[in-house]
């Protein structure tokens, strides 16, 4: 199969014809002009910061402004900018929506969005709407209507919106993604992911205060966080660019963690020790594709347990599996219907992203991982084209929250997944880590 895509073929798919038309693609402020890439960032906390610092180890990147309605985090994003030699941001704190102020500045090319999940969608909508190319965390959308808020914005604006799924740019995954496109594996028909992370720290504080993100937990049942264990699958099995999601079916376990939890950490008469919480500790769902693939979604972040992703891919030649990191193909690998390692495969097949990559970057978040998404999210901007992970990829991976919770709600029927691309992705080619 043929994964190059020319700029005819860019220009075929609906966010490419809207940057053509808004001018984006004109060459201003491109790589040729020498000019630096000027980016915002939304939310200077954990996840913010962090992509501050990625941003100040490149020495072609501005921040000239950083918004949060937080003092102390303003502060502490403006010195980690100081602190790299560059002038001070200015900052924006006034109150929830003082961001939109920000988006309109004239000297930033791209914004960053690091808040908590229910302002993601709403600000990547402000964003493109005042020209940038937005950066969202993950989810980039809590709901089917967002979903379709960002790719009706992105489409209608010209402007590109990604999600800024990291795990999309592992390097074992990017390796994988190359065996898949050199036809190691054949045909795939079928690909496992999780995000198994204990992670009841991420929703209560250490004195059992339920954070931000801790409500969920009382509203919803539901996938809560499964776009890390998507990311890479969406480019294994050509999601959107020859095949998409079709329908979903979700179930939940019981919710016992979070009782649990509290029990054991503040005492049997703390209140969320007893508290009937809505959230399920394990959340399971299968998707089919509109080509017969299936996947298995696997979100486990309420219970004991090591971090584990658990990816698997099998095709008609043979399989891929995380866990192990081992593989097997048939004709190949020397013993019958045993594993080999994945170590001599992940250097044949290493992607010319992570060969390429400074080693400043390297040591960076998650092994330089988030770095790299940066980088190429930042390439995109500087060049004004498509984005790595383009908002058709986005609004999918973030739909299932909606639609697990959907399922579940329906005694696990089976659900009908939007087509956010309406049809194109019968005709659209892969373009993700295309080089």
């Amino acid at each position: 199969m043929q994964y190059e895509m020319n700029r005819r073929e860019f220009l075929g798919t609906g966010t490419a014809v809207g940057i053509a038309a808004a001018g984006l693609m004109s060459g201003q402020a491109s790589a040729q002009d020498g000019k630096p890439v000027r980016v915002g960032v939304i939310g200077t906390g954990n996840r913010g910061s962090a992509h501050l610092r990625f941003l100040t180890l490149m020495s072609d990147v501005e921040v000239p402004a950083i918004c949060d309605i937080r003092q102390e985090a303003v502060d502490a994003g403006s010195k980690i900018v100081t602190d790299s030699g560059r002038p001070a941001p200015e900052t924006y704190t006034r109150d929830e929506y003082v961001y939109q102020e920000m988006v309109t500045r004239d000297d930033l090319d791209a914004v960053i969005i690091a808040t908590p999940w229910n302002w993601h969608a709403p600000m990547a909508v402000d964003t493109m709407k005042a020209g940038k190319y937005a950066g969202v965390e993950v989810p980039a959308a809590m709901t089917v209507e967002e979903c379709w808020a960002l790719v009706n914005t992105s489409e209608e604006t010209g402007v590109p919106c990604m999600m800024l799924e990291n795990w999309s740019f592992r390097r074992d995954n990017l390796a994988v993604l190359n065996m898949i496109r050199q036809g190691l594996l054949g045909e795939i028909q079928h690909c496992h992911c999780s995000y198994s992370h204990d992670c009841r720290y991420w929703f209560y504080d250490p004195e059992g205060n339920p954070r931000w993100s801790g409500e969920y937990l009382d509203q919803r049942n539901c996938a809560q966080y499964p776009t890390h264990g998507e990311g890479p699958v969406l480019s294994w099995l050509d999601i959107n660019c020859g095949d998409a999601y079709a329908t979903l079916v979700a179930m939940a376990t019981g919710s016992k963690g979070i009782n649990t939890y509290f029990k054991e950490k503040y005492g049997a008469d703390h209140p969320s020790a007893t508290h009937e919480f809505k959230q399920g500790d394990i959340v399971t769902c299968l998707v089919r594709t509109h080509m017969g693939k299936t996947i298995v979604i696997n979100n486990d972040l309420l219970l004991p347990r090591p971090y584990d992703n658990r990816w698997a891919v099998q095709g008609t030649q043979g399989i891929y599996n995380e866990q192990r990191n081992a593989v097997f193909i048939e004709g190949r690998s020397p013993q019958s219907h045993q594993w080999e390692s994945f170590d001599p495969y992940q250097e044949e097949f290493d992607h010319v992203w992570w060969k390429d990559l400074e080693e400043a970057g390297r040591k960076s978040g998650h092994d330089g991982t988030d770095y790299l998404e940066v980088k190429m999210f930042l390439k995109a901007v500087r060049e004004k084209t498509q984005t790595p992970i383009d908002v058709y990829d986005s609004a999918t991976m973030s739909c299932v929250v909606p639609l697990s919770g959907e399922s579940i709600a329906k005694g696990s029927m089976p659900v009908e997944c939007p087509d956010f691309t309406r049809g194109k992705w019968k005709q659209r080619k892969p373009a993700f880590a295309v080089v």
